[in-house]
Protein backbone atom coordinates (compact mmCIF):
# COMPACT_ATOMS: atom_id res chain seq x y z
CA UNK A 1 0.00 0.00 0.00
CA UNK A 2 2.69 2.06 0.97
CA UNK A 3 4.88 1.62 -2.23
CA UNK A 4 1.46 2.38 -4.37
CA UNK A 5 1.47 5.42 -2.63
CA UNK A 6 4.80 6.37 -2.87
CA UNK A 7 4.14 5.48 -6.81
CA UNK A 8 1.35 7.55 -7.14
CA UNK A 9 3.20 10.70 -5.63
CA UNK A 10 6.08 10.46 -7.74
CA UNK A 11 3.81 10.73 -10.89
CA UNK A 12 2.27 13.88 -9.70
CA UNK A 13 5.78 14.88 -9.16
CA UNK A 14 6.41 14.39 -12.97
CA UNK A 15 3.12 16.42 -13.60
CA UNK A 16 4.04 18.94 -11.31
CA UNK A 17 7.53 19.70 -13.11
CA UNK A 18 5.68 19.38 -16.41
CA UNK A 19 3.64 22.64 -15.36
CA UNK A 20 7.15 24.28 -14.76
CA UNK A 21 7.33 24.53 -11.59
CA UNK A 22 9.85 23.05 -9.40
CA UNK A 23 8.36 20.87 -6.69
CA UNK A 24 10.90 21.84 -4.20
CA UNK A 25 10.43 24.97 -4.17
CA UNK A 26 12.32 28.18 -2.94
CA UNK A 27 12.61 31.00 -0.98
CA UNK A 28 9.63 32.10 0.66
CA UNK A 29 9.92 34.59 3.77
CA UNK A 30 6.51 36.41 2.90
CA UNK A 31 4.95 33.91 5.03
CA UNK A 32 3.23 35.05 8.66
CA UNK A 33 2.96 32.38 11.75
CA UNK A 34 -0.99 31.13 12.00
CA UNK A 35 -1.19 32.05 15.68
CA UNK A 36 -0.25 35.61 14.59
CA UNK A 37 -2.84 35.57 11.69
CA UNK A 38 -5.45 34.49 13.94
CA UNK A 39 -4.74 36.62 16.08
CA UNK A 40 -4.84 40.16 14.41
CA UNK A 41 -7.54 39.24 12.55
CA UNK A 42 -10.26 42.01 12.53
CA UNK A 43 -14.37 40.99 12.22
CA UNK A 44 -15.65 43.13 9.48
CA UNK A 45 -12.56 44.00 7.85
CA UNK A 46 -12.84 43.45 4.56
CA UNK A 47 -9.47 44.56 3.38
CA UNK A 48 -7.39 42.17 5.35
CA UNK A 49 -5.01 39.82 3.67
CA UNK A 50 -2.52 37.01 4.94
CA UNK A 51 0.42 34.92 4.19
CA UNK A 52 1.25 31.36 5.33
CA UNK A 53 3.15 28.90 5.08
CA UNK A 54 3.01 24.73 6.15
CA UNK A 55 2.24 21.37 6.04
CA UNK A 56 -1.17 20.49 3.94
CA UNK A 57 -2.99 18.23 6.49
CA UNK A 58 -6.41 18.17 5.33
CA UNK A 59 -8.26 18.55 1.86
CA UNK A 60 -11.39 18.54 0.64
CA UNK A 61 -11.83 18.98 -2.59
CA UNK A 62 -15.61 20.26 -3.68
CA UNK A 63 -15.70 20.62 -7.79
CA UNK A 64 -14.23 24.11 -8.52
CA UNK A 65 -12.66 24.89 -5.29
CA UNK A 66 -11.45 23.04 -2.16
CA UNK A 67 -10.67 23.86 1.34
CA UNK A 68 -8.03 22.76 3.63
CA UNK A 69 -6.00 23.33 6.65
CA UNK A 70 -2.54 24.15 6.77
CA UNK A 71 -0.43 24.25 9.70
CA UNK A 72 2.86 25.24 10.88
CA UNK A 73 4.54 25.02 14.46
CA UNK A 74 2.22 28.19 15.94
CA UNK A 75 -0.99 26.11 14.62
CA UNK A 76 -3.64 25.04 12.21
CA UNK A 77 -5.15 27.48 9.34
CA UNK A 78 -8.06 27.05 6.81
CA UNK A 79 -7.42 27.86 3.45
CA UNK A 80 -9.89 27.76 0.50
CA UNK A 81 -8.36 27.67 -2.98
CA UNK A 82 -10.58 28.84 -6.44
CA UNK A 83 -10.75 28.22 -9.84
CA UNK A 84 -11.48 31.31 -10.28
CA UNK A 85 -9.12 33.33 -8.16
CA UNK A 86 -6.32 31.41 -9.15
CA UNK A 87 -4.17 31.44 -12.61
CA UNK A 88 -4.97 28.02 -14.96
CA UNK A 89 -0.84 26.92 -13.67
CA UNK A 90 -2.18 27.16 -9.97
CA UNK A 91 -5.41 25.58 -10.47
CA UNK A 92 -3.54 22.67 -11.89
CA UNK A 93 -1.53 22.42 -8.87
CA UNK A 94 -4.09 22.55 -6.47
CA UNK A 95 -5.20 19.20 -8.07
CA UNK A 96 -1.88 17.23 -7.79
CA UNK A 97 -1.40 18.47 -4.39
CA UNK A 98 -1.18 15.28 -1.49
CA UNK A 99 -1.68 16.05 2.31
CA UNK A 100 1.67 16.54 3.81
CA UNK A 101 2.63 18.76 0.78
CA UNK A 102 3.89 22.09 1.91
CA UNK A 103 2.66 25.25 0.39
CA UNK A 104 2.94 28.94 0.36
CA UNK A 105 -1.18 30.70 -0.09
CA UNK A 106 -1.89 34.24 -0.05
CA UNK A 107 -5.07 35.76 -0.44
CA UNK A 108 -8.19 37.55 1.71
CA UNK A 109 -8.39 37.06 4.99
CA UNK A 110 -12.43 36.51 6.39
CA UNK A 111 -14.25 34.18 7.62
CA UNK A 112 -16.75 31.30 6.17
CA UNK A 113 -20.63 31.53 6.68
CA UNK A 114 -19.73 28.58 9.12
CA UNK A 115 -17.52 31.44 11.29
CA UNK A 116 -13.95 29.97 10.69
CA UNK A 117 -11.18 32.31 9.67
CA UNK A 118 -9.89 31.69 6.39
CA UNK A 119 -7.54 32.69 3.50
CA UNK A 120 -9.16 32.78 -0.10
CA UNK A 121 -5.90 32.55 -1.85
CA UNK A 122 -5.31 34.11 -4.85
CA UNK A 123 -2.13 32.92 -4.84
CA UNK A 124 -0.65 28.96 -3.86
CA UNK A 125 3.00 28.12 -4.22
CA UNK A 126 4.76 24.62 -3.94
CA UNK A 127 7.53 24.35 -1.58
CA UNK A 128 8.10 21.01 -1.20
CA UNK A 129 6.12 17.73 -2.86
CA UNK A 130 5.56 15.17 -0.36
CA UNK A 131 6.54 11.30 -1.18
CA UNK A 132 5.34 9.74 1.76
CA UNK A 133 1.95 10.13 3.23
CA UNK A 134 1.43 11.46 6.53
CA UNK A 135 0.75 9.24 9.58
CA UNK A 136 -3.03 8.51 9.86
CA UNK A 137 -3.70 11.83 7.63
CA UNK A 138 -5.47 14.21 10.23
CA UNK A 139 -5.79 11.98 12.85
CA UNK A 140 -2.42 11.88 14.37
CA UNK A 141 0.30 9.20 15.03
CA UNK A 142 -0.48 7.03 17.76
CA UNK A 143 2.26 4.08 17.33
CA UNK A 144 4.69 5.08 20.63
CA UNK A 145 8.11 3.66 19.40
CA UNK A 146 6.92 5.50 15.67
CA UNK A 147 6.46 8.59 17.60
CA UNK A 148 10.04 8.77 19.14
CA UNK A 149 11.66 7.04 16.33
CA UNK A 150 10.64 9.64 14.13
CA UNK A 151 9.69 12.54 15.72
CA UNK A 152 9.29 14.51 12.71
CA UNK A 153 6.21 12.66 11.67
CA UNK A 154 5.19 13.23 15.85
CA UNK A 155 5.53 16.75 15.43
CA UNK A 156 4.02 17.27 11.90
CA UNK A 157 1.12 15.03 13.19
CA UNK A 158 0.44 15.63 16.89
CA UNK A 159 0.06 18.84 17.96
CA UNK A 160 0.65 18.01 21.52
CA UNK A 161 4.23 17.19 20.56
CA UNK A 162 4.68 20.38 18.83
CA UNK A 163 3.08 22.03 21.96
CA UNK A 164 5.95 20.25 24.59
CA UNK A 165 9.01 20.86 22.34
CA UNK A 166 7.81 25.08 22.53
CA UNK A 167 7.00 24.91 26.57
CA UNK A 168 10.79 23.13 26.62
CA UNK A 169 12.11 25.77 24.80
CA UNK A 170 10.09 28.35 27.09
CA UNK A 171 11.05 26.85 30.17
CA UNK A 172 15.25 27.09 29.32
CA UNK A 173 14.46 30.79 28.32
CA UNK A 174 12.65 31.90 31.25
CA UNK A 175 15.49 30.18 33.14
CA UNK A 176 18.28 31.51 31.39
CA UNK A 177 16.40 35.16 31.70
CA UNK A 178 16.13 34.97 35.78
CA UNK A 179 19.42 34.04 35.80
CA UNK A 180 20.92 36.57 34.19
CA UNK A 181 18.69 38.59 35.92
CA UNK A 182 20.40 37.52 38.81
CA UNK A 183 23.84 38.63 37.96
CA UNK A 184 24.76 34.96 36.32
CA UNK A 185 26.99 34.83 33.44
CA UNK A 186 26.69 31.86 30.87
CA UNK A 187 29.65 29.88 29.79
CA UNK A 188 30.34 27.06 28.37
CA UNK A 189 32.94 24.13 29.35
CA UNK A 190 34.76 20.79 27.86
CA UNK A 191 31.98 18.48 27.13
CA UNK A 192 35.47 16.01 26.58
CA UNK A 193 37.28 15.97 29.70
CA UNK A 194 40.59 13.73 30.34
CA UNK A 195 39.59 12.83 33.81
CA UNK A 196 36.01 12.87 34.46
CA UNK A 197 34.14 13.78 37.76
CA UNK A 198 31.80 16.07 39.50
CA UNK A 199 29.15 12.91 40.17
CA UNK A 200 29.28 8.89 40.38
CA UNK A 201 28.51 7.55 37.19
CA UNK A 202 29.69 5.37 34.17
CA UNK A 203 31.17 7.69 31.81
CA UNK A 204 31.21 7.29 28.07
CA UNK A 205 34.77 6.45 26.28
CA UNK A 206 35.89 8.53 23.04
CA UNK A 207 39.29 8.42 21.87
CA UNK A 208 41.56 11.67 20.58
CA UNK A 209 43.63 9.88 17.29
CA UNK A 210 46.21 12.95 17.16
CA UNK A 211 46.63 12.46 20.61
CA UNK A 212 46.53 8.94 21.28
CA UNK A 213 44.48 9.25 24.40
CA UNK A 214 41.12 8.39 25.70
CA UNK A 215 38.91 11.05 26.73
CA UNK A 216 35.26 10.88 28.12
CA UNK A 217 32.07 13.11 27.67
CA UNK A 218 31.58 14.63 30.77
CA UNK A 219 28.88 13.32 33.82
CA UNK A 220 28.94 16.90 34.89
CA UNK A 221 30.58 20.22 34.25
CA UNK A 222 31.22 20.75 38.00
CA UNK A 223 34.90 20.67 38.27
CA UNK A 224 35.59 23.45 35.68
CA UNK A 225 32.64 25.62 36.54
CA UNK A 226 34.51 26.09 40.12
CA UNK A 227 37.79 26.77 38.37
CA UNK A 228 36.19 29.92 37.00
CA UNK A 229 35.14 30.90 40.66
CA UNK A 230 38.78 30.33 41.60
CA UNK A 231 39.73 32.36 38.63
CA UNK A 232 37.64 35.23 39.97
CA UNK A 233 34.17 34.91 37.66
CA UNK A 234 31.58 34.87 40.78
CA UNK A 235 28.31 34.30 39.43
CA UNK A 236 28.49 31.30 36.48
CA UNK A 237 26.14 29.01 35.12
CA UNK A 238 25.69 26.50 32.20
CA UNK A 239 23.25 24.64 30.27
CA UNK A 240 24.72 22.00 28.88
CA UNK A 241 24.52 18.08 27.58
CA UNK A 242 25.74 15.50 30.09
CA UNK A 243 26.51 11.39 29.47
CA UNK A 244 25.91 9.04 31.81
CA UNK A 245 26.68 5.09 30.25
CA UNK A 246 23.37 4.01 32.34
CA UNK A 247 19.90 2.71 31.85
CA UNK A 248 16.88 3.56 30.21
CA UNK A 249 14.05 4.43 32.28
CA UNK A 250 10.52 6.60 32.83
CA UNK A 251 12.82 9.04 34.15
CA UNK A 252 16.39 8.23 32.90
CA UNK A 253 18.19 8.80 29.71
CA UNK A 254 21.74 8.02 29.23
CA UNK A 255 22.59 11.82 27.44
CA UNK A 256 20.01 14.62 28.99
CA UNK A 257 20.25 18.17 30.03
CA UNK A 258 21.55 19.85 32.88
CA UNK A 259 21.42 23.39 34.15
CA UNK A 260 24.40 24.00 36.65
CA UNK A 261 25.09 27.00 38.32
CA UNK A 262 27.53 28.34 41.06
CA UNK A 263 27.47 31.63 43.41
CA UNK A 264 30.57 32.14 45.08
CA UNK A 265 29.72 33.85 48.77
CA UNK A 266 26.81 32.00 48.68
CA UNK A 267 25.76 28.48 50.19
CA UNK A 268 23.00 25.71 49.71
CA UNK A 269 20.00 28.09 51.49
CA UNK A 270 20.80 30.42 48.61
CA UNK A 271 20.71 27.56 46.46
CA UNK A 272 17.12 26.69 47.92
CA UNK A 273 16.20 30.20 47.21
CA UNK A 274 17.41 30.12 43.56
CA UNK A 275 15.56 26.32 42.83
CA UNK A 276 11.94 27.97 44.30
CA UNK A 277 12.31 30.44 41.97
CA UNK A 278 13.31 29.24 38.90
CA UNK A 279 10.91 26.47 38.73
CA UNK A 280 7.60 28.22 40.42
CA UNK A 281 7.78 31.06 38.14
CA UNK A 282 8.37 28.65 35.18
CA UNK A 283 5.05 27.15 36.10
CA UNK A 284 2.83 30.41 36.47
CA UNK A 285 4.58 31.96 33.59
CA UNK A 286 4.49 29.03 30.76
CA UNK A 287 2.44 26.45 32.82
CA UNK A 288 -0.42 28.91 33.75
CA UNK A 289 -0.66 28.44 37.28
CA UNK A 290 1.60 27.87 40.94
CA UNK A 291 -0.85 24.25 41.14
CA UNK A 292 -0.48 22.39 37.85
CA UNK A 293 -1.33 18.66 37.69
CA UNK A 294 0.72 15.68 36.85
CA UNK A 295 -0.74 12.20 36.53
CA UNK A 296 -3.12 12.20 38.85
CA UNK A 297 -1.43 14.31 41.01
CA UNK A 298 -2.12 18.31 41.13
CA UNK A 299 0.90 19.69 42.59
CA UNK A 300 1.76 23.28 44.31
CA UNK A 301 4.72 25.08 43.10
CA UNK A 302 4.21 28.10 45.67
CA UNK A 303 6.64 29.35 47.66
CA UNK A 304 8.42 28.49 49.90
CA UNK A 305 8.77 25.05 49.55
CA UNK A 306 8.46 22.14 52.65
CA UNK A 307 12.28 21.61 53.89
CA UNK A 308 13.14 18.31 56.12
CA UNK A 309 16.16 16.82 56.81
CA UNK A 310 17.49 13.16 55.33
CA UNK A 311 17.47 12.18 59.19
CA UNK A 312 13.97 12.95 60.15
CA UNK A 313 12.35 11.91 56.67
CA UNK A 314 14.60 8.37 57.33
CA UNK A 315 12.65 8.39 60.69
CA UNK A 316 9.24 9.18 59.67
CA UNK A 317 9.21 6.62 56.37
CA UNK A 318 12.16 3.90 57.20
CA UNK A 319 12.21 3.73 61.40
CA UNK A 320 15.62 4.20 61.67
CA UNK A 321 18.39 6.38 61.75
CA UNK A 322 21.22 7.30 59.74
CA UNK A 323 23.19 7.13 62.58
CA UNK A 324 22.96 3.56 63.71
CA UNK A 325 24.14 1.62 60.90
CA UNK A 326 23.00 -1.82 62.02
CA UNK A 327 19.60 -0.66 62.18
CA UNK A 328 19.78 0.66 58.70
CA UNK A 329 21.36 -2.18 57.62
CA UNK A 330 18.37 -4.37 59.26
CA UNK A 331 15.52 -2.40 57.91
CA UNK A 332 17.96 -3.11 54.23
CA UNK A 333 17.79 -6.92 54.85
CA UNK A 334 14.15 -6.56 55.50
CA UNK A 335 13.10 -4.83 52.13
CA UNK A 336 15.44 -6.78 50.31
CA UNK A 337 18.17 -4.68 49.40
CA UNK A 338 21.40 -6.24 48.20
CA UNK A 339 24.07 -5.39 51.05
CA UNK A 340 27.09 -6.87 49.59
CA UNK A 341 30.39 -5.15 49.83
CA UNK A 342 28.52 -1.97 50.25
CA UNK A 343 29.58 0.93 52.85
CA UNK A 344 27.07 1.44 55.73
CA UNK A 345 26.35 5.49 53.68
CA UNK A 346 25.40 3.32 50.05
CA UNK A 347 22.79 0.98 52.14
CA UNK A 348 21.69 4.04 54.35
CA UNK A 349 20.80 5.86 50.50
CA UNK A 350 18.94 2.71 49.33
CA UNK A 351 17.31 2.58 52.37
CA UNK A 352 16.29 6.48 51.67
CA UNK A 353 15.39 5.47 47.95
CA UNK A 354 13.35 2.81 48.99
CA UNK A 355 11.17 4.12 51.75
CA UNK A 356 11.14 7.98 51.40
CA UNK A 357 11.61 9.05 47.61
CA UNK A 358 7.74 7.83 47.01
CA UNK A 359 6.40 10.37 49.81
CA UNK A 360 7.79 13.44 48.89
CA UNK A 361 4.41 14.29 46.02
CA UNK A 362 4.81 18.29 46.65
CA UNK A 363 8.12 20.30 46.58
CA UNK A 364 10.16 19.60 49.17
CA UNK A 365 13.84 20.47 49.48
CA UNK A 366 15.56 16.95 51.19
CA UNK A 367 18.74 18.64 53.34
CA UNK A 368 21.82 17.73 55.51
CA UNK A 369 22.99 14.11 53.85
CA UNK A 370 25.12 12.07 55.50
CA UNK A 371 28.24 12.96 54.39
CA UNK A 372 30.28 10.15 53.71
CA UNK A 373 27.65 10.45 50.16
CA UNK A 374 29.40 14.18 49.51
CA UNK A 375 32.93 14.17 48.60
CA UNK A 376 32.55 17.52 47.31
CA UNK A 377 30.12 19.18 49.94
CA UNK A 378 31.34 21.05 53.34
CA UNK A 379 30.18 19.35 56.33
CA UNK A 380 28.11 21.47 58.72
CA UNK A 381 30.70 23.17 61.52
CA UNK A 382 28.77 21.25 64.82
CA UNK A 383 28.86 18.05 63.15
CA UNK A 384 31.54 16.79 60.17
CA UNK A 385 29.12 13.22 60.04
CA UNK A 386 25.93 15.58 57.68
CA UNK A 387 27.00 17.58 54.39
CA UNK A 388 25.30 20.77 53.68
CA UNK A 389 23.90 19.25 50.51
CA UNK A 390 19.66 19.25 49.30
CA UNK A 391 18.17 17.82 46.79
CA UNK A 392 14.78 19.29 45.62
CA UNK A 393 11.87 16.24 45.00
CA UNK A 394 8.67 17.08 43.49
CA UNK A 395 5.76 14.04 42.68
CA UNK A 396 8.75 11.48 43.97
CA UNK A 397 11.15 12.01 41.65
CA UNK A 398 14.55 13.37 42.35
CA UNK A 399 14.60 17.19 40.35
CA UNK A 400 18.33 18.15 41.19
CA UNK A 401 21.42 18.55 43.72
CA UNK A 402 23.09 21.44 45.35
CA UNK A 403 25.61 22.13 47.93
CA UNK A 404 27.74 24.33 50.00
CA UNK A 405 30.79 23.88 48.24
CA UNK A 406 33.84 22.15 49.66
CA UNK A 407 36.81 24.77 49.18
CA UNK A 408 39.27 23.51 51.91
CA UNK A 409 42.20 21.65 49.33
CA UNK A 410 43.44 19.13 51.74
CA UNK A 411 39.73 17.74 53.02
CA UNK A 412 38.71 17.36 49.61
CA UNK A 413 42.01 15.61 48.45
CA UNK A 414 40.91 13.34 51.56
CA UNK A 415 37.55 13.15 50.49
CA UNK A 416 38.50 12.33 46.75
CA UNK A 417 41.36 9.95 47.87
CA UNK A 418 38.79 8.05 49.97
CA UNK A 419 36.29 8.12 47.36
CA UNK A 420 38.69 6.67 44.36
CA UNK A 421 39.79 4.01 47.25
CA UNK A 422 36.05 2.88 48.29
CA UNK A 423 34.32 2.60 45.13
CA UNK A 424 34.57 -0.35 42.34
CA UNK A 425 36.43 0.78 39.12
CA UNK A 426 34.25 2.75 36.73
CA UNK A 427 31.95 4.13 39.53
CA UNK A 428 33.67 7.79 39.66
CA UNK A 429 36.57 8.98 38.19
CA UNK A 430 39.41 6.91 39.05
CA UNK A 431 42.24 9.07 38.81
CA UNK A 432 43.04 12.48 41.13
CA UNK A 433 42.37 15.68 39.47
CA UNK A 434 45.50 16.95 40.66
CA UNK A 435 45.22 20.32 38.79
CA UNK A 436 41.00 20.45 40.56
CA UNK A 437 43.03 20.22 44.03
CA UNK A 438 46.04 22.97 42.66
CA UNK A 439 43.58 25.22 41.65
CA UNK A 440 41.88 24.75 45.41
CA UNK A 441 45.07 25.54 46.81
CA UNK A 442 44.82 28.81 45.20
CA UNK A 443 41.61 29.64 46.49
CA UNK A 444 38.13 29.24 45.72
CA UNK A 445 35.64 31.52 47.30
CA UNK A 446 33.12 29.93 49.25
CA UNK A 447 29.96 29.43 47.77
CA UNK A 448 27.08 27.40 46.56
CA UNK A 449 26.48 25.16 43.49
CA UNK A 450 23.06 24.07 41.71
CA UNK A 451 22.07 21.52 39.52
CA UNK A 452 18.67 21.08 37.77
CA UNK A 453 17.69 18.18 35.56
CA UNK A 454 16.17 20.07 32.79
CA UNK A 455 14.02 17.07 31.49
CA UNK A 456 12.56 16.37 34.28
CA UNK A 457 11.46 19.75 35.22
CA UNK A 458 9.55 19.91 31.72
CA UNK A 459 8.42 16.56 32.43
CA UNK A 460 6.47 18.29 35.58
CA UNK A 461 5.73 21.18 33.82
CA UNK A 462 4.22 19.97 30.70
CA UNK A 463 2.24 16.84 32.63
CA UNK A 464 4.51 14.24 30.78
CA UNK A 465 5.52 10.99 32.97
CA UNK A 466 8.11 9.56 30.44
CA UNK A 467 11.32 11.43 30.25
CA UNK A 468 11.06 10.75 26.08
CA UNK A 469 8.20 12.61 25.81
CA UNK A 470 9.69 15.98 26.64
CA UNK A 471 12.84 15.25 24.88
CA UNK A 472 12.91 15.53 20.85
CA UNK A 473 15.59 12.33 20.37
CA UNK A 474 15.43 10.51 23.39
CA UNK A 475 17.93 7.37 23.06
CA UNK A 476 16.30 4.19 22.11
CA UNK A 477 16.69 0.64 22.25
CA UNK A 478 18.11 -0.73 18.77
CA UNK A 479 15.17 -1.47 16.62
CA UNK A 480 15.61 -5.13 16.07
CA UNK A 481 15.83 -5.62 20.04
CA UNK A 482 12.83 -3.55 20.70
CA UNK A 483 10.85 -5.46 18.49
CA UNK A 484 11.82 -8.73 20.29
Amino acid sequence: MLEKVHQDRLKKLEKIRQLGIDPYGGRYDSAEDVASILGRFREGDDSQRADAAGRLILMRPMGKLAFGHIRDETGDMQICLRKDALDETQWALAKLLDLGDIVGVAGELTKTRTGEITIFADRLTLLCKSLLPMPEKFHGLVDVETRFRRRYLDLMSNPGAMEVAGRRIAIIEHFRWLLRKRGFVEVETPMMQPIYGGAAALPFITHHNALDTDLYLRISPELYLKRLLVGGMRKVFEISRVFRNEGLSTQHNPEYTLLELYQAYADYEVMMEITEELIATAAEQIGGSARLPYGELEIDYSRPWRRATYEELLGEHAGVSMRDPAAVREKARQLGIDQADKADAVVIKDVFEATVEAHLIQPTFVKDYPADLCPLTRPKADDASVALRFEPYVAGMELGNAYTELNDPAIQRENLARQLAGEPDGETMRVMDEDFITALQHGMPPAGGLGIGIDRVVMLLTNRTAIREVMLFPMLRPQARAEE
